[in-house]
């Protein structure tokens, strides 16, 4: 399958500090894929760097074909969703999405037609004239998310987008992400959550920038041997890593 992310020596600095290491990984269109790690491991640094947000200090990367030079000529392809998404919380839900809507040029019929089915997808039909600011935060996140996904985007990036949120609602925002899953869009998505990396397809394990390994949850713990959860695996590559760096 054609891949929709390819990524190849990509490195970015702070000041002296290498926050990405020589990343090199590809994602395959059609898959939700999982950067998991601890905080400051790499996984912002690398997503902003993908949705062009940052620039690379070295290496390059491509996102539906096109490299990060020229990211702008897709932009209407990509979805994207920080950690702390955006929303303007004294505007209703449905004033947040005309907002975004209008951001994206999606108006008129178009915006009626996808507002309405995003509303019935995250179950927020019978908020639409509730303050932002006034809802749960799973109901922000799945405002968040709608929002993101207002102009149809080929493949959505998500920093964490449960961070903070409840289980019960952990649980609703995947529900929604294997509906997208099955409509075609690809996921990639930022975790330090290991029950949410074990539903990924596959997964890249980071640690201090570098990219420690990658493969599928299931291939990933048969490596840290019978029996080894996620966590386990995660931790066995991190052991081995300062090993030999020590």
């Amino acid at each position: 399958m054609k891949p929709a992310v390819t990524v190849s020596g990509l490195t970015r600095f702070f000041g002296e500090v290498e926050a990405v290491k020589g990343l090199d990984m590809e994602v395959p269109a059609g898959e939700i894929f999982g950067l998991v790690g601890p905080d400051g491991a790499g996984k912002t640094t690398t997503i902003r760097l993908l949705v062009g947000i940052l620039d690379p200090t070295a290496g390059e990367a491509s996102v539906l074909g096109v490299p990060l030079s020229r990211l702008e000529s897709v932009r209407s392809r990509i979805g994207y969703m920080s950690q702390r998404f955006g929303l303007y919380e004294d505007l209703t839900v449905a004033e947040n999405l005309r907002f975004f809507g209008r951001l994206h040029g999606v108006k008129g019929d178009k915006f009626s037609r996808r507002s309405s089915r995003l509303l019935t997808f995250a179950g927020l039909e019978n908020f639409t004239g509730r303050l932002a600011g006034q809802l749960s935060g799973g109901m922000k996140q799945k405002l968040g998310l709608s929002c993101a996904l207002i102009h149809s985007p080929e493949i959505l990036f998500l920093d964490e987008p449960t961070a903070g949120v409840d289980p019960v609602s952990r649980r609703e925002f995947w529900r929604l992400l294997y509906d997208l899953l099955r409509e075609g869009v690809t996921i990639f998505i930022a975790t330090s959550y290991m029950d949410e990396a074990q539903r990924c397809s596959r997964l890249g394990f980071m640690h201090r920038g570098t990219l420690i390994h990658l493969d599928t949850p299931e291939n990933i713990r048969q490596s840290a041997g019978k029996g080894a959860s996620l966590e386990d695996a995660f931790l066995e590559k991190v052991s081995g890593l300062n090993a030999s760096e020590g």
